[in-house]
C-alpha cells in the first residue's frame, strides 16, 4: 500500500471479508507499519459508514492540508480535497476508505467515488464486506485481499486477553466455544466481553450458546465496549450483519430471498437445485452477491453451498423480528415438497441431499401452519428415515403425520392408511410387534371396508400382517394371512 511501489499508478488495495472478522483493525496494523518505515508519507482515515461521516472525514483532511477555501460554509469540501490530494505537491500520501460496503453509497452522485483523489504519489486502502463492491471500485484481483478466519491458535489467542486463567480452565470447552464462534474476532470479543462482565466460564458461555437459540442470539446481539470500533456502529455481530442483510435487500432482493430461505436449513451443503427457481443469471448474480458478503461459501462441487452458522442464527432472529419467519417456513415447506421425491432405494442419490434441510424446517413447530402440506413433507422425511434405518426417528414422524391426516381427512383417508401402515412397519422393525399387529390390522380392516377385499393396497396390509404374525411367532395365522394374499393375488 506504500505509495512508492507503483510508480506508474494511483494504486488501490482492498481488505475485504465478512463483517467481524477484523478487517479496520488489519487496516491499522498496516498503517502503523507503513507509518514507522515511510514517516514521510501521509496518512488519512475515512469512514464511509454514510454521507456525514464521509464529509466530516474530507473536512478533517481539508483542515490539516490548510485547503484554500475549506472553512467557508458553502465550500464543495469534497471536490476541494479531491483537487488537491491530485496535485504532486501534496507529495506521497495513502488514503484510507473504511467500511466501503454500502454499493448505493459508494457510487451515488455525493457518494466516495466521484470524490476519490488520483496522484502517481498517492495510494487507497479499502476496506469492505462486500466483494462486488472491491470489483466494481476497479481493484485488480492481486490487490483484493481476503480476510479468512483466524485459526484455533489466533482465536485462542484474542479471547485469552480478556480474561483469567480460572475461567479458561477448561481447555476442551474453550476450543469448542471458538469452533461454535466459527473463530470470528467480534463475536470472540463480545464473547470475551460478556464472560469478564459476568465473571463466568467459558464452560458456561458454550452452555448457553448450545441450550438454545434464542439465548445464542441474545448474547450476539449484546451490545459491549470496543474502543477499536466506531462510535456510530453498534457493537454486537448481530446488529453488524442486520446492516448487511439490509444492504442486500435494497440491492438485490433475489439474494435476500435466497438468504431467507437458506436461514431455514441446515448450515451445511445446501444444493442449488434447492433454492426458490429465478432465472439462471438472477441466480448467479444473487449467489455472487452472497458469496461476496462472505455469508455463504461455495463447496468443492459447484452446485453446493454452505451458510455461516452465525449469519443464519442471525438471519432467522431478523426474519422473527421482523414478522417473516412463518411465511419463510411455509415457503421453504412448499419448495422442499417440490424437489424432495418420494424416499425409495433406487432414487437415493436424489433424496438424501435434501432429507437433513427437510428435517430443519420441520424443527421450526412454533412456525409450523399444521397442514397437509406439512403432513406430506413430513411423510417423506420418515420414509426417508426409515429406509435409513432411523427406526426412532422414523416411528416419531409418522405418528406427528398420522395426527395430522387424522385431523383434516380422516381416518379412512388414503394417506393417513398409509400412514398407519407404515407406523406398523418401523414399530415391528423396532420390536414392537403387539402395536405394529394392532396397526396393521386396523389398517387392514378399513382398507377392506374402503377399497375391498382385492384392492392392492388391501392385499399389501394382508402381508403386513402376515409378517409381523411370524415375528409374534404365531406362525400358523401367518401363514393362513399368506396364503389367502396368495389365492387373492393369483385371481386378480
Amino acid at each position: 500500500i506504500w505509495p512508492g511501489a507503483n510508480k506508474d499508478d494511483c494504486q488501490r488495495t482492498a481488505i475485504e471479508g465478512l463483517g467481524g472478522v477484523g478487517k479496520t483493525q488489519l487496516a491499522l496494523e498496516a498503517v502503523y507499519l507503513l507509518h514507522n518505515q515511510h514517516p514521510d508519507c501521509s496518512i488519512f482515515w475515512v469512514p464511509a459508514i454514510d454521507v456525514a461521516t464521509f464529509e466530516n472525514a474530507y473536512r478533517d483532511i481539508g483542515r490539516l492540508l490548510q485547503v484554500k477555501g475549506a472553512g467557508e460554509d458553502k465550500a464543495d469540501i469534497k471536490r476541494l480535497v479531491n483537487t488537491t490530494l491530485s496535485e504532486e505537491s501534496s507529495g506521497s500520501w495513502l488514503l484510507v476508505i473504511d467500511n466501503a460496503d454500502d454499493i448505493e453509497l459508494l457510487f451515488g452522485e455525493t457518494g466516495p467515488l466521484s470524490y476519490l483523489p488520483f496522484s502517481r504519489n498517492g495510494s487507497i486502502l479499502f476496506t469492505t464486506r462486500n466483494h462486488n463492491a472491491a470489483t466494481k471500485l476497479d481493484i485488480s484481483t492481486e490487490s483484493i485481499i481476503r480476510v479468512e478466519e483466524m485459526d484455533e491458535a489466533e482465536a485462542l489467542g484474542l479471547l485469552q486477553k480478556g480474561l483469567k486463567e480460572t475461567q479458561m480452565s477448561n481447555i476442551e470447552a474453550t476450543k469448542r466455544l471458538l469452533k461454535f464462534l466459527a473463530n470470528l474476532p467480534l463475536a470472540i470479543r463480545q464473547a470475551s466481553a460478556y464472560i469478564a462482565t459476568t465473571d463466568i466460564s467459558t464452560s458456561e458461555y458454550l452452555e448457553l450458546c448450545e441450550s438454545d437459540n434464542g439465548d445464542m442470539i441474545e448474547l450476539l446481539s449484546r451490545n459491549f465496549e470496543d474502543r477499536h470500533r466506531y462510535k456510530e456502529i453498534q457493537n454486537p455481530v448481530a446488529k453488524t450483519w442486520h446492516i448487511s442483510f439490509r444492504q442486500i435487500s435494497q440491492y438485490n432482493t433475489l439474494a435476500a430471498k435466497f438468504l431467507k430461505f437458506m436461514s431455514i436449513l441446515v448450515e451445511k451443503d445446501i444444493p442449488k437445485s434447492l433454492l426458490p427457481t429465478a432465472r439462471n443469471i438472477e441466480a448467479i448474480e444473487a449467489i455472487g452477491t452472497l458469496k461476496a458478503y462472505a455469508f455463504i461459501i461455495q463447496r468443492d462441487e459447484e452446485n453446493s453451498f454452505d451458510i455461516h452458522r452465525l449469519v443464519r442464527l442471525a438471519m432467522r432472529n431478523w426474519l422473527e423480528k421482523n414478522g417473516e419467519l412463518k411465511e419463510c417456513v411455509t415457503s421453504a415447506i412448499q419448495q422442499l415438497n417440490q424437489v424432495l421425491p418420494f424416499p425409495k432405494h433406487e432414487n437415493r442419490d436424489v433424496w438424501i441431499k435434501y432429507l437433513p434441510h427437510a428435517h430443519a424446517a420441520l424443527e421450526l413447530p412454533e412456525y409450523l401452519a399444521i397442514n397437509e402440506r406439512e403432513a406430506r413433507l413430513s411423510f417423506k422425511v420418515a420414509e426417508g428415515n426409515y429406509i435409513l434405518g432411523r427406526y426412532q426417528t422414523a416411528e416419531d414422524i409418522y405418528r406427528q403425520t398420522l395426527k395430522v391426516y387424522e385431523k383434516m381427512l380422516g381416518k379412512e383417508h388414503p394417506l393417513t392408511l398409509d400412514s398407519m401402515d407404515n407406523l406398523g412397519g418401523v414399530l415391528s422393525n423396532l420390536g414392537k410387534y403387539k402395536e405394529s399387529e394392532e396397526m396393521h390390522r386396523q389398517t387392514l380392516e378399513i382398507r377392506k371396508k374402503m377399497l375391498g377385499k382385492e384392492h392392492p393396497s388391501t392385499l399389501n396390509s394382508m402381508g403386513n400382517l402376515g409378517v409381523v404374525l411370524r415375528k409374534l411367532g404365531k406362525y400358523k395365522k401367518s401363514e393362513e394371512m399368506h396364503r389367502q394374499t396368495l389365492e387373492v393375488h393369483k385371481k386378480v
